[in-house]
């Protein structure tokens, strides 16, 4: 997908993080009139056999999620309860999935971007 003028600058002239802040460049595309941002993530780049699925989700502005965190960090039951509340509050959720035929064919990279980009289209 070309990119033109109008898409947001992932490394500002001006503006930096101070510190960890996470919701950072969300803020920043606020600022910039975007009202809908999605993130997406992907599971499976480590596996040796095996699909590749990425999961876009656009969550209200104004929603804290306590306690989720990265997947690995978290419990079984943990990831359970997470995916309970974020699909009973997300405005959209998209899923992509890439069979092992295309990691093959491509490289794992390649159809992780591909999973990540089904997953948006999907929204």
């Amino acid at each position: 997908m070309p990119f033109s003028d109008n898409n947001l600058r992932l490394f500002p002239k001006q503006g930096k993080p101070s510190g960890f802040d996470p919701l950072f460049y969300e803020s920043m595309a606020r600022k910039n009139g975007y009202q809908l941002i999605a993130g997406v993530d992907e599971v499976g780049r480590g596996p040796l056999a095996g699909p590749v699925v990425a999961a876009a989700v656009i969550l209200p502005e104004d929603l804290i999620l306590s306690g989720i965190q990265d997947s690995k960090k978290m419990t079984p039951k943990g990831r359970e309860k997470a995916f309970e509340v974020i699909d009973e509050h997300a405005l959209a959720i998209g899923i992509g999935v890439v069979s092992h035929r295309f990691i093959d064919k491509t490289n794992i990279l390649t159809a992780s971007l591909e999973a990540m980009k089904q997953s948006v289209s999907f929204l």
